[in-house]
């Protein structure tokens, strides 16, 4: 293989135009394709900017022309020639009107066949692609995409920095404090039998910088959370994670919105109006059936228990008279498409997200068609469709619950397939807001505990600490999620500071004075020493980049990801580690049966 010695690239592939006509240049780069024409041969050069075409004819030096003749896709060149204009031009790329013509050629690397063919929308299936993500990641989408990524993380360490904030760099081995996720665990060589853990987010040391006086601090953290994956969910994440003291909820929305605002601007080019709108999350899931909704459309959900109260169908009666509720869904002009045998398939939806059934009225030439009517009175069923200002070829989706929290996040997951199904969802808009008031706690129908929904630091609203022992179910918090086209993209909150305030929470969330001290003496220690009011919020990277790029996965925005099984096909890890390295450790595996 040939050498760079004596050579320096002045250019990339994708940055030379028809202004550079008359340079000599020097290029690097990977072979696109190589073309041959007998008295002519062209080769496509790719580097992480775009591609250019080489040019070599016969007044091209013997050697070199040969060398042109021998490479082959994915070889690793330098190029030194004469930027010219392009007799055939291609108004398809930015190179398009220009070519080099070629003097001093050096093949710097060959190639072997590759598995699949490096470029956009390559149809190769995932796997095998993640299994040679290096050449995966040769595809111009996405290098335009990891690049996008770099553009983002630059734009929010400047904004950030202009606003006063400070990047400190948390500890990445931490002690366990199991909240939510599982933890991933770190053997301890030295101290045999006992772990550190990765963090699941910055949270306590972030509090911590605000007792020592940083004032604000924001990192582009990774964290790490031992949980089942999903399309925008990964085992290890980045987040961008910020804490300000000395200020209320509005000042930390605020900011956050300013951030936001400027990273659509210089990233997209897009203007997104501020301040961003704001629900509560008990608008969002009455109006939603979801505390991330995706506002590009409507299908708001439609109460009918006031309607139906009096109803002689035992499936209305029997939910209304438990306490719960008879809520709808329309879709408009959607007879067409929700067949009957659609609508059973919504239906078995249901079911599989509890729910006992669902009925349904769908409008027809020929009249309403339902699945309950002949249950109903003529007055009643004019309600209805009066309350759902029901026309033809509309469709009403009901479901019945004794449960009404079950009701609306049923009636949430129907409102997305169907949105889905009817292609009503615009692509291209970008629509933010806050969802605020959060339950400071959640009844966990297994334990029969009430839980903390986010985190035991959280403080309460202060119109709700009368009803901390009393009714649980009353508290909201003083958190907040930014949430975008239905993906939950940051959450935050106000902190709890004062030392029997945080004493309180943790024995209503069942944690003994010691047993508190033992997971969090630390923090509260600190707290005796001086603690500012604070609050903050971790927005998502790797989410925020797959949004605003429209990706289906964070996959495809996260260089080296994991697949459904939390595995990297390209090393093979996790992987079994030899007996030496256990018994370093102190550590004794037991096997145990692979999970799909």
């Amino acid at each position: 293989m040939e050498t760079m010695q004596g050579i320096k690239r002045t250019d990339y592939c994708g940055t030379l135009t028809a202004k550079d006509i008359g340079r000599e240049v020097t290029l690097c780069g990977w072979v696109q394709r190589q073309r041959d024409l007998g008295a002519l041969i062209f080769v496509d050069l790719r580097d992480r900017t775009g591609v250019v075409q080489l040019a070599f004819t016969e007044s091209t030096d013997k050697e070199v022309f040969d060398k042109a003749f021998s490479v082959r896709s994915e070889y690793v060149l330098a190029a030194i020639g004469t930027v010219r204009e392009r007799s055939a031009k291609n108004p398809d790329i930015p190179t398009g009107e220009i070519e080099i013509e070629v003097k001093e050629l050096r093949v710097l690397a060959k190639s072997e066949t590759t598995p699949f063919e490096i470029q956009e929308n390559s149809q190769t299936g995932e796997l095998t692609r993640l299994k040679y993500r290096y050449l995966d990641l040769r595809r111009p989408d996405l290098q335009k995409n990891i690049i996008f990524r770099h553009k983002v993380a630059k734009i929010t360490r400047d904004y950030f920095d202009e606003n006063g904030f400070i990047e400190i760099e948390t500890p990445m081995l931490i002690r366990s404090t199991p909240e939510g996720a599982r933890d991933f665990l770190v053997p301890s060589r030295i101290h045999n039998g006992s772990f550190y853990a990765l963090p699941q987010s910055p949270q306590l040391y972030k509090q911590l910088s605000m007792v020592a006086g940083f004032d604000r601090y924001m990192q582009i953290a990774r964290c790490f959370r031992d949980e089942d994956l999903r399309a925008d969910r990964q085992p290890e994440f980045t987040q961008i994670d910020l804490e300000m003291s000395f200020v209320e909820m509005e000042d930390v929305l605020e900011m956050g919105e300013g951030y936001i605002k400027r990273v659509f601007k210089d990233a997209l080019g897009v203007d997104i109006p501020t301040p961003l709108p704001r629900i509560t999350f008990k608008e969002a899931m009455e109006r939603y059936g979801s505390d991330k909704p995706d506002t590009r459309y409507g299908m708001e959900l439609i109460d009918l228990t006031d309607i139906v109260k009096g109803s002689e169908f035992v499936v209305f009666k029997s939910a209304i008279e438990a306490g719960g509720s008879v809520r709808a869904i329309k879709a408009e002009n959607a007879a067409s498409v929700l067949t009957r045998k659609e609508i059973d398939k919504l239906t078995e939806q249901a079911k599989g997200s509890g729910a006992k059934g669902m009925a349904w009225i769908r409008m027809t030439p020929d009249g309403m068609a339902s699945s309950f009517a002949k249950f109903m009175t003529e007055e009643e069923l004019s309600q209805i469709s009066s309350k759902a200002d029901l026309k033809q070829g509309d469709v009403l989706l009901v479901i019945a619950d004794a449960n009404n929290n079950h009701v609306l996040s049923i009636l949430g997951a129907l409102r997305q397939t169907v949105a889905k199904k009817l292609d009503i969802i615009p692509e291209g808009v970008f629509n933010l807001l806050w969802i605020t008031e959060f339950p400071f706690f959640e009844y966990d129908e297994e334990s029969g505990e009430w839980l903390a929904m986010h985190h035991p630091f959280t403080a309460p609203m202060d119109d709700c600490l009368d009803y901390l022992e009393t009714d649980k179910g009353k508290v909201r918090a003083k958190c907040y999620d930014l949430v975008l086209n239905g993906i939950e993209l940051s959450s935050g909150s106000i902190r709890i500071t004062d030392p029997q305030l945080q004493s309180r929470i943790f024995d209503l969330l069942g944690l003994t004075k010691e047993e508190a001290y033992e997971k969090f003496g630390y923090l509260l220690d600190a707290f005796r020493f001086g603690a500012p009011p604070h609050g903050g919020m971790g927005i998502g990277l790797d989410r925020l980049c797959m949004q605003m790029l429209g990706c289906e996965s964070l996959r495809d925005v996260v260089a080296y990801p994991k697949v459904q099984n939390a595995s990297e096909p390209m090393t093979e890890c996790p992987a079994p580690v030899d007996e030496l390295q256990l018994n370093d450790l102190g550590i004794a595996v037991t096997r145990t049966e692979e999970k799909e």
